[in-house]
């Protein structure tokens, strides 16, 4: 996964609360196995409409999604995630996120910022007055910037750790690959093994 550490861009003001993951990706986009390929399913049945903000051309190539609240809720699907990845999001900003969706986020490098809906508020005014106005996300210090705005953000350290260093679980794993066969090469023979396919 690519490492996070501070991105720079024009951000979508996506003014709706409570957005499900089957708004962000309707089940039928699910019969994929691949990470990739979800960007024409993002918000698909919305996108029927004219009006909605991601088919403005003042917001095409925004790579920051500032949402309502509770965006995220619904089912646990990773495609969410992806297809956000996938359209070129590389931080959602809300002021409250469903659990699993921001676990799905951070495993898989997509930035998920809780500021409070103040902040948010002020950033929709923003961009929304000035779509060309660009926001910072600061991972290394926690921070959200943008025209006259400062907002420090929490995150889990670990979460942090891993998306600055664009590690995820399988990479993590293959950290330990010398530790993990020198463990095999030890095991009795009369137990299960890891064979190489």
């Amino acid at each position: 996964m690519e490492a996070f550490t501070t991105h720079t861009g024009r951000a979508v003001p996506l003014r709706r609360s409570n957005v499900d993951t089957d708004q962000i990706i309707p089940a039928h986009w699910l019969k994929k196995v691949t990470r990739d390929g979800f960007e024409d399913g993002l918000f698909e049945a919305w996108r029927k409409d004219p009006e909605f903000v991601l088919n403005a051309a003042e917001y095409k190539g925004g790579t920051v999604l500032v949402a309502g609240p509770d965006f995220g809720t619904g089912s646990s699907r990773e495609h969410a995630v992806w297809a956000l990845q996938n359209y070129g999001f590389k931080a959602v900003i809300s002021s409250r996120f469903a659990d699993i969706f921001r676990g799905n986020s951070l495993k898989n490098g997509l930035l998920t910022v809780v500021l409070p809906q103040e902040t948010v508020d002020r950033l929709w005014k923003l961009v929304e007055a000035d779509p060309a106005a660009e926001v910072t996300v600061d991972l290394v210090d926690r921070q959200v910037r943008a025209e006259g705005i400062t907002a420090d953000f929490e995150l889990d350290e670990n979460a942090r750790w891993r998306l600055l260093e664009g590690l995820d679980d399988i990479s993590l794993t293959l950290r330990e690959d010398e530790s993990i066969a020198a463990y095999e090469a030890r095991r009795p023979s009369f137990k299960p093994s890891t064979v190489e396919v």
